[in-house]
């Protein structure tokens, strides 16, 4: 969430952000800057009057013990019950007015940072690496490797729950299991510190992360209990951290989760979302860093760059680009995704973002820590994949196809016990 000092001092700066986003309600910012002077007014308000309740009441208390005056107490009790009931009516109004307030700035995403483009429907790719190359000339899709290898079956997916579920069986299975243990301890050796979460959040926790009330749409609700299954590892985890105040000795705080996701996904149907393409239920290895202001974007270098090692040793074909402003998740300020290219398919698959969300985030968890002068300020976080399951076992199993056999990545036989599926 924006601040409201932030949006009074750089008023021109953040409608220019949200254009970059083609945000819309542009016309938000005038009625929060209008809510808040108002905010100010009656808070100024119902101090005063506080002010005069804690005098009267010390003059009350001055002539108890004087036993001077003592007709006066009448007269003053009967001003501090007046001024009591005003008080109340203004903080009626001031709560009203929070309120309101606080709706309206839940409406407002984070601000693109500077290196984020307006809008283009090329994509701002930073580099590319690894052959587009498959042994074979007509490589199979892995949905049709699944069928030949019995690997996973979408069938037994929508038999045991609906469309957009999977089920992973015999090498399947431990290709994703091997995956999952090999990308936590790439992620453990590289400092981050593992945690085992709850899959099911409440509305506070998925408020403080920024998927509530954006994308609560898109998040599966437990009526019953008032809970969401979470769609990112990202929302317990940074959750960890809400109500804390840091000290910048303990920044910058590195840690990674794996969990099942779960996303409706609505509207999604066709040759885009066959196979593993998109899912409602997915497992993901997730990695985030908590830092002071100054440091958030060489954190985020840090970030691409232990991801871009992973991709390499699965000797993948990947690439990475800058998402553009509509492109852009609420929370975030920049952000990065880095795709694998599908030899069968013929196109690239997201299979990572690595998002910077400045101090956007933290202001809703509460999330600051103690400077070196004392000062309280408030921390920036960076979350990111490292990484999705499902479009990266699609991709292994496409690009190291042969005419009857799937050939397994070296660093992956350690965890599977197989060098090939056959």
């Amino acid at each position: 969430m924006l601040q409201t000092s932030f949006i009074r001092k750089n008023k021109v700066k953040i409608l220019l952000g949200l254009e970059k986003r083609n945000f819309q309600k542009l016309h938000l910012i005038d009625e929060i800057l209008i809510l808040d002077e108002k905010k100010k007014i009656a808070q100024n308000v119902f101090n005063k009057i506080l002010e005069k309740e804690n005098l009267i009441s010390k003059k009350i208390g001055r002539i108890l013990i004087s036993y001077n005056d003592i007709s006066q107490i009448k007269y003053l009790k009967e001003k501090s019950i007046f001024l009591k009931e005003e008080r109340k009516k203004i903080h009626i109004r001031l709560e009203k007015i929070s309120k309101i307030l606080e709706s309206k700035l839940n409406k407002i995403p984070n601000i693109p940072d500077e290196k984020v483009k307006k809008n283009s429907e090329i994509p701002d790719i930073i580099y590319q690496e690894g052959e587009i190359h498959c042994s074979i000339l007509n490589p199979l899709p892995h949905w049709e490797l699944s069928k030949k290898f019995c690997l996973f079956d979408s069938n037994l997916g929508t038999k045991i729950c609906g469309s957009g579920f999977t089920v992973y069986m015999g090498k399947g299975a431990k290709l994703q299991r091997s995956l999952i243990q090999y990308f936590l301890d790439q992620n453990i050796q590289a400092s981050y510190q593992e945690y085992s979460l709850p899959y099911i959040i409440n509305e506070k926790s998925g408020y403080a992360t920024g998927q509530i009330p954006d994308k609560e749409n898109q998040m599966y609700f437990i009526e019953k209990d008032n809970f969401y299954l979470i769609p990112t590892g990202e929302i317990p985890i940074m959750n960890c951290y809400r109500n804390r105040i840091l000290t910048d000795l303990e920044l910058p705080i590195k840690a990674t989760t794996y969990t099942s996701c779960f996303r409706r996904e609505a509207g999604s149907y066709g040759a885009k979302v066959r196979g593993l393409n998109r899912l409602h239920q997915f497992e993901k290895v997730e990695i985030i860093q908590i830092t002071t202001p100054d440091s958030s974007f060489f954190s985020m270098n840090e970030m691409i760059l232990h991801v871009k090692n992973i991709l390499k040793s699965l000797n993948l074909p990947f690439r990475l680009i800058r998402l553009n402003g509509p492109d852009l998740g609420f929370s975030s300020a920049i952000t990065y995704d880095f795709e694998v290219y599908s030899m069968a398919q013929k196109k690239w698959l997201e299979v990572s973002s690595i998002s910077n969300c400045t101090n956007f985030q933290s202001n809703r968890l509460h999330l600051r820590y103690k400077n070196i002068t004392g000062n309280i300020e408030l921390c920036h976080t960076l979350n990111g994949s490292a990484l999705a399951l499902p479009r990266i076992i699609a991709a292994l199993l496409e690009n190291n196809q042969t005419e009857n056999r799937i050939n397994i990545p070296k660093v992956l036989v350690p965890y599977t016990k197989f060098d090939h599926i056959k």
